[in-house]
C-alpha cells in the first residue's frame, strides 16, 4: 500500500456554529453545502484542493476533551498559510484582529510556525516552508527548535 496524500481531518466539536466561525471566518476555509438532513449536525470545509479537507461533527457542549500534554491522540493540525514570513506575519495580524491568541511561535529551520487553539482546544499550527531549506536533509528537519521573531 502507498498513501498518496492526507485527504481530510474530521473533528468532533462541542458547538458547530462556533467552530464553523473559526474555521470559515478566521482561518478562511470555504464552507460546503450541507445536505438538509444533516444541517446542524455536520459541516464540511475545503480550500478548493479537493472535495473536502475538514469535517466537523457536533457532539454537544458536555463532550469531554481528551486533554493536553502527554497523551495518545491528536497533537496538532498543521495548515500551510503561504511561502514567506510576510504571509505568516499577515496571518498573525488577522488572528489578532479576530481576538485569537497565538500561544507559541517557532523556527523549526524548515518551517516557521505560529501555534493557536481552536474553540475546542485542538492545537493548530499555521506555518510557511522556509525558502531554500532542504526537507531531505535530516539535520535541517530535526534541528533544534529556536524562537521565531517576525
Amino acid at each position: 500500500m502507498h498513501v498518496h496524500e492526507l485527504g481530510h481531518v474530521v473533528l468532533f466539536v462541542k458547538n458547530l456554529e462556533r467552530s464553523a466561525h473559526f474555521y470559515r471566518d478566521i482561518l478562511g476555509f470555504r464552507a460546503l453545502e450541507t445536505p438538509a438532513r444533516m444541517k446542524g449536525a455536520v459541516m464540511a470545509f475545503s480550500t478548493g484542493r479537493t472535495h473536502h479537507e475538514m469535517l466537523l461533527i457536533e457532539v454537544g457542549e458536555q463532550a469531554m476533551h481528551p486533554g493536553n500534554g502527554r497523551r495518545a491522540g491528536l497533537y496538532h493540525i498543521g495548515l500551510k498559510v503561504g511561502d514567506t514570513d510576510e504571509e505568516l506575519l499577515s496571518a498573525w495580524r488577522e488572528l489578532e484582529r479576530a481576538g485569537v491568541a497565538v500561544s507559541g511561535m517557532a523556527d523549526h529551520t524548515v518551517t516557521h510556525s505560529l501555534y493557536l487553539a481552536d474553540p475546542d482546544g485542538n492545537e493548530i499550527e499555521l506555518y510557511i516552508d522556509v525558502p531554500g531549506t532542504d526537507w531531505s536533509d535530516v539535520d535541517q528537519v530535526l534541528a533544534a527548535t529556536r524562537p521565531l521573531r517576525l
